[in-house]
């Protein structure tokens, strides 16, 4: 025994004298920039028809290829059981059988997406399908022996002009890419190839896809079986000016039999996501009367089978909503909704009021905290989601028939965070300046604050801006606080989530009073006394660069800014973004040289010879939603103003930026350097 103890007191001499520091132990207490590339979280809770199984889709990176990867996972939902389905770290997708013993996925593990069956029984998966492009929208059929889903079909275009060919061996040019279609390109994927997206079917137990529609229109979404398995009901826009009216979808349905398509509404506006009734006899859909407003809200409707009788079921919550499902009695609708920053699963009875069950839906916008996330409902009436707070990116919890409190499955990220001080993340509500409207904010504080300090602030904005943010985990936050900044984000007027009114606010009036409360909110936040007022730095991406550009054009009260992803030109922008028939007509009222001096009035441009404040651009290369040549325009108006910039140019980034795990940490990278230059107390 005295050996045995002797031994132990040599060991843990040697082990303290590799230990880290004590300051070390404080700094590996907060979140560091490669902490990233540890953070996972859950996506697509798929609860088992009867309330046994969670299967859901876990997210997590891989730092040696700087990707995203996912897999199929299964929790029982008395949270002990927790096992993969997958380990390719590419698939994703679980739908449960109408009877629970199969678990469909797609999965990419040979190199391209395909349907595979996972027999719950034996644990074996079968590759059902040999597809050529990746499926979507994935339905079993109510008899559990047919599965829906759509596919593009591409087309071979035909050379628009004949030229020689090359000698034998030569290293010619690649040929001319000639567009002729309105959206030729899209943020994220690229120039758009030729075909389009289509609805097929094929049987459960693998066989050949039939596709059941055609057309040069795309089939997006999920289709909805009506219980007979013979028809199926799904939207689209298949109106001859889809390019110039990209909202006016409509319910439709095909029949298996013949493929004959049959119209189920009509009006102007979008009609989508239908799911039919478990009786066959309605179907419910979201949508609205078109209006070419900003900000619409997205009602829930119920009409009969053969399209009559439609009628709003969701007009008095007045707020958008998403994702219907319905009740196995068929007696009311489940729906996914934000309100005040916060998703949540509501239920309602056709003439009945809506009611919310479960709040604290999201986690899966992990760069900022944006709204997300999404629910099942099992045939008991369970209901599976992924939650979020503001310290966990999203886990898997259930709301069981009869329970009055969600149950949390999972703990994916304790191993990460459990050890770690994070951010505490507070609301903070106030008076605009501009009306005495109240607005909703929430302030991050630094791990180990102190209210008798004094902290550099940053101010960050939300994009959209039809969008909003809430209490919920943000790594760009995080790592921002991690830093000694107090970080402040705010829901302006445009938000989502108070209601059309307020979203419409900002309606061909943008940027506009959404700054009054931004200002509005800097000064609450100054009024608690622990933040430096000469300290103030601000940033923004999307619609919350448009609003950051915006804002060093009006004061200098920031010692520096980062406008990250901006529409800078909103004349140039709408000729050049990536949906040409939609921006023009919503956020304006009319094409630019019609309303010239109303586009050029909103465009941060017109305020760059006010501009003192130093202001770094950051955008991705590839982005076609706010076009690099945005960023480019400020910067030379920047230059040109001999005020001090810097343009950061992504490689290979869209809109989004963080799609790879190192562009998260290189864009807080570059925020934060260009904040410590001007961080001098």
């Amino acid at each position: 025994m005295k050996k045995s103890l002797s031994s132990l007191l040599v060991l843990l001499v040697a082990v303290l004298a590799i230990a880290p520091s004590a300051a070390e132990y404080v700094a590996d207490r907060r979140m560091t920039p490669m902490d990233v590339f540890e953070l996972e979280y859950a996506a697509d809770p798929q609860i088992a028809p009867d309330g046994g199984y969670v299967a859901y889709v876990r997210n997590y990176m891989d730092v040696m290829t700087d990707r995203r990867r996912t897999d199929v996972w299964l929790v029982h939902t008395d949270g002990g059981k927790h096992w993969p389905v997958t380990d390719s770290g590419d698939a994703g997708s679980p739908r449960w059988s109408p009877d629970g013993k199969r678990l469909l996925y797609v999965s990419s593990d040979d190199g391209s997406s395909q349907l595979y069956s996972r027999d719950m029984e034996t644990g074996r998966s079968t590759r059902l399908t040999r597809l050529t492009e990746g499926p979507g929208g994935i339905r079993w059929s109510p008899d559990g022996r047919s599965i829906a889903f759509t596919m593009r079909v591409p087309a071979r275009a035909e050379p628009f002009v004949t030229l020689p060919s090359a000698p034998e061996g030569a290293e010619w040019a690649e040929a001319a890419r000639v567009i002729r279609s309105m959206t030729y390109r899209r943020d994220g994927s690229g120039y758009v190839e030729p075909g389009h997206r289509h609805l097929f079917v094929m049987p459960a137990d693998g066989g050949t896809p039939r596709q059941l529609t055609s057309g040069e229109f795309n089939h997006d979404g999920t289709p909805s079986w009506t219980p007979d398995a013979e028809h199926l009901v799904f939207s689209a826009n298949r109106h001859e000016n889809f390019e110039h009216e990209p909202s006016n979808s409509e319910i439709y349905e095909v029949a298996l039999a013949d493929g004959k398509i049959r119209a189920l509404t009509e009006r102007f506006g979008p009609d989508r996501d239908p799911v039919v009734s478990p009786d066959g006899k309605r179907i419910a859909y979201l949508g609205y009367d078109d209006r070419y407003q900003g900000y619409q809200v997205m009602r829930l409707y119920v009409m009969n089978r053969d399209g009559s009788g439609a009628r709003a079921v969701t007009e008095a919550l007045d707020r958008s909503v998403r994702s219907p499902v319905w009740s196995r009695d068929g007696k009311g609708l489940y729906f996914r909704y934000d309100d005040r920053g916060t998703s949540h699963v509501g239920y309602v009875e056709p003439g009945g009021k809506a009611k919310p069950l479960v709040a604290g839906m999201g986690g899966t916008s992990i760069g900022r905290p944006y709204a997300g996330g999404s629910f099942s409902v099992s045939d008991d009436g369970s209901i599976a989601f992924n939650t979020v707070s503001g310290t966990r990116p999203g886990d898997v919890a259930v709301l069981l028939k009869g329970k009055d409190e969600p149950k949390t499955l999972t703990r994916l990220n304790e191993d990460l965070f459990g050890h770690k001080e994070l951010a505490t993340v507070e609301e903070i509500v106030f008076d605009s300046s501009h009306d005495g409207r109240s607005i909703q904010g929430w302030i991050a504080k630094p791990p180990g604050f102190d209210p008798q300090r004094k902290y550099p602030l940053i101010l960050e904005i939300h994009g959209g801006p039809f969008a909003n943010y809430g209490p919920r985990f943000a790594a760009e936050v995080q790592l921002f606080a991690a830093a000694g900044y107090v970080v402040v984000y705010i829901n302006p007027r445009g938000s989502t989530s108070y209601g059309q009114e307020f979203g419409n606010l900002i309606h061909h009036n943008y940027p506009g009073e959404d700054y009054d409360d931004l200002m509005s909110g800097i000064d609450a936040v100054l009024a608690q006394g622990y933040v430096d007022p000469e300290r103030m730095f601000v940033t923004g991406g999307s619609g919350g660069g448009v609003l950051t550009a915006w804002i060093v054009g009006k004061t200098d009260r920031f010692r520096a800014a980062v406008v990250a992803k901006p529409v800078i030109n909103w004349y140039s922008f709408v000729l050049t973004a990536d949906l040409p028939g939609f921006f023009y007509k919503y956020w304006f009222p009319g094409l630019p040289w019609d309303h010239t001096e109303h586009y050029m009035k909103r465009s941060p441009l017109s305020l760059a010879g006010n501009v003192e404040t130093p202001t770094m651009l950051l955008t991705g290369e590839a982005d076609y939603r706010t076009p690099m040549s945005e960023s480019e325009q400020y910067y030379q108006a920047l230059k040109l103003m001999r005020v001090d910039t810097a343009l950061v140019r992504i490689p290979d980034a869209s809109h989004g930026i963080t799609a790879r795990p190192s562009n998260l940490i290189s864009k807080v990278a570059h925020i934060l350097k260009w904040f410590e230059m001007y961080d001098r107390e």
